[in-house]
């Protein structure tokens, strides 16, 4: 057995209940093997052991009122998984299936992702098995406001910065930001995506999903191809996949299925995207609603059939293992060259499997969907700087960081041997920056 495997087997008799955070962390040191050959320090000083363990992670519980003045109990979750090269940064999440397992998971993600932004910034993640569909503005605003009573013990513009993620947007954000601002009676920079009119960034909300058209633009680039002309599904419609999508079609593609999830909906001449945004970010409704003004646009229950559709690029942006082995071999009959992941693992690791196999050019999360964290980075030194940053440059400074990350990957997959493989390239490249940063700061 080689020392990645060992460190698995103790990792799994450790977290035996946590499924999804053994998943992930054995994609990851699979990809390991070559480092520690080149790196034998890194195990004598065991950094792997102390990089798979959490610094902290709390849990809280998260009391409100209901409109039927009810009281609702929820959990609360904050994993602040390593700080080796910054400040804890990564998202909160409010969602049902929110657990302690998968938020290790995305935290672990995270450490990486934000590793190869090449920002001085550390990895972490949080939120609750709260679902704010369906809630008022003011149920949503009493939970914000219980959670973050909690939270701002935990948190602070140089320790830990959240940001939004699924099920926490500008509304939420909003009010978590009110209610630490009142507590701790300062007004700093503790959480980003906040709103434009007390100290947002622009293009933060469309950061993600221009991030990961940039990414993908300079890995057609280095092929010799170009966005102009492909076809592309987008699953998802919320925010990384609206402004994918638009990104996408301003480059001359044509997105021509989306979905939500309760279904999909397809058109082979493209969506609308204008429509799509106001049915989903306006009035928040199904993207069925679509077609009241597209009649003609077919529309499919449950959005698994999604990634039947023949196309030649995916991008998976809803949630974690949304596209499984089943999909991926359908994408893979029907031609697709080109799959970039939007959102986090949205991929099962037998989904990765074989479109690695396949040999066509898959973009992992980690890599491709860092324009948010890159622009929340962006939001940080403006507002430590008191400056404000027109949309032009921030748009500018995101792209030139995902062709950074791309270039990054590709050099590091060639170094080691794995050419063309930017799951291998974006592990090495984002644990390497962490492993000789832990290294430098000694036992702690």
């Amino acid at each position: 057995m080689t020392y990645v495997d060992d460190v698995l087997k103790e990792l799994e008799r450790k977290n035996p209940y946590e499924p999804e955070f053994i998943q992930t962390a054995t994609e990851i040191l699979r990809c390991l093997n070559v480092v520690f050959e080149r790196h034998p320090e890194f195990q004598e000083a065991k950094i792997l052991e102390r990089f798979l363990e959490p610094e902290r992670v709390v849990m809280f519980r998260v009391p409100w009122v209901d409109d039927n003045g009810e009281v609702q109990v929820n959990r609360g979750f904050r994993v602040q998984f390593n700080s080796a090269l910054g400040p804890y940064k990564g998202g909160l999440r409010f969602h049902e299936t929110v657990n302690l397992s998968v938020l290790k998971l995305l935290a672990l993600e995270q450490i990486l992702k934000n590793s190869l932004t090449g920002m001085s910034i550390g990895g972490a993640k949080g939120g609750s098995d709260f679902n704010p569909k369906g809630r008022s503005d003011a149920e949503v605003m009493r939970f914000c406001q219980s959670f973050m009573t909690e939270l701002r013990n935990f948190i602070g513009p140089d320790v830990d910065v959240p940001a939004g993620d699924i099920g926490v947007g500008l509304r939420e954000v909003g009010y978590l930001f009110g209610q630490y601002n009142r507590i701790a009676n300062r007004h700093t920079c503790v959480l980003t995506g906040s709103g434009i009119e007390y100290g947002g960034s622009l293009v933060r909300r469309e950061a993600t999903g221009y991030g990961l058209i940039y990414i993908l633009e300079e890995a057609l680039r280095a092929r010799g191809e170009f966005l102009e002309g492909k076809k592309i599904i987008v699953s998802g419609s919320g925010n990384v996949a609206i402004y994918a999508a638009e990104k996408a079609i301003q480059l001359g593609a044509t997105v021509i299925a989306m979905s939500d999830s309760k279904g999909y909906i397809y058109d082979e001449n493209g969506i609308s995207i204008p429509f799509v945004k106001h049915i989903k970010q306006e009035e928040r409704k199904c993207i069925y609603e679509y077609l009241n003004d597209f009649p003609d646009t077919i529309y499919k229950e449950g959005s698994y059939g999604l990634w039947s559709i023949k196309c030649d690029i995916a991008l998976p942006c809803a949630t974690q293992n949304e596209l499984d082995e089943d999909s991926a071999r359908k994408l893979i009959d029907n031609g697709v060259k080109y799959v970039a992941e939007g959102a986090n693992k949205p991929s099962t690791p037998e989904a990765t499997k074989l479109f690695l196999k396949s040999g066509l050019m898959f973009l992992p999360g980690k890599a491709a969907n860092a324009g948010g964290v890159t622009t929340s980075v962006l939001e940080m030194a403006q507002r430590s700087s008191n400056m404000h940053w027109s949309f032009d440059e921030v748009d500018s400074r995101l792209k030139r960081n995902m062709v950074e990350i791309y270039r990054n990957i590709d050099k590091m997959a060639k170094e080691y041997g794995f050419e063309g493989n930017y799951v291998v390239g974006a592990n090495i490249a984002g644990f390497i920056k962490v492993a000789k940063a832990m290294m430098a700061q000694g036992i702690v």
